[in-house]
């Protein structure tokens, strides 16, 4: 049975328990991609790459903090869409969050192993992000399906954005980080698409500026801690 047909024939209270134990995981570092790291590609495609030893220590640094930041969007994509799908009353909109999230483990732990590559670590703050971001995404998830979906769609946007931004900051020769971000912002933006295409209605603008000031706020602090 796959994971979203568990979803949907558990009880509340099993669901419940069963997104205290996906937290735990999550913040634990324990989810295991189902797709390869496209940053091995990247390598194979140029077995020059350097290792991060080979990278100057304010470059392993700025890749790293870039990275981290990276990460916490995903923990925080991971605990939106749960939180979203746990409320949700709509079986096929149901359906698209818990996709995504699971599409979104791969992002976590492709994340994760490099910034162990780089020497560094997940954000400290990452228990606050995901509770912040499940809290959120409960209450999104009881705005309707238009709303719901269209929540997804502009979270997804401002993250596309986002992701462009890395791929300019990035140091020029971390062709390994490059192609990770360069699949998250493909991924990212098929689900944006797909929300889109399943009737997401577009946010009203003082929505959408307090999602980017948010945002601005979690990016600033994950870069460091």
């Amino acid at each position: 049975m796959t994971a979203t047909a568990s979803f949907r024939r558990s009880s509340l209270l099993d669901r419940v328990l069963g997104e205290a134990d996906r937290a735990v995981r999550v913040l634990g570092g324990a989810v295991a991609p189902q797709r390869p790291n496209p940053a091995d590609a990247a390598a194979r495609a140029m077995p020059g790459e350097p290792d991060p030893a080979e990278m100057s220590a304010s470059e392993r640094r700025h890749a790293a903090g870039l990275m981290r930041v990276n990460h916490v969007g995903e923990v925080c994509a991971q605990a939106l869409y749960r939180g979203q799908a746990l409320v949700c009353r709509h079986p096929g909109t149901r359906e698209v969050f818990l996709r995504a999230a699971e599409e979104e483990t791969d992002h976590l732990a492709w994340l994760d192993q490099r910034l162990r590559e780089l020497r560094s670590r997940t954000s400290l703050l990452n228990p606050l992000w995901y509770a912040g971001a499940f809290g959120l995404g409960m209450v999104a998830g009881k705005a309707g399906v238009a709303w719901n979906l269209g929540f997804m769609a502009e979270t997804e946007r401002q993250v596309e954005q986002h992701l462009d931004g890395h791929l300019d900051a990035l140091p020029a020769q971390d062709a390994r980080s490059r192609a990770i971000v360069e699949q998250m912002a493909a991924d990212e933006r098929q689900h944006r698409i797909t929300a889109e295409q399943q009737g997401g209605a577009a946010l009203p603008a003082p929505v959408r500026a307090a999602m980017r000031g948010a945002s601005r706020l979690m990016t600033s602090t994950a870069y460091y801690i």
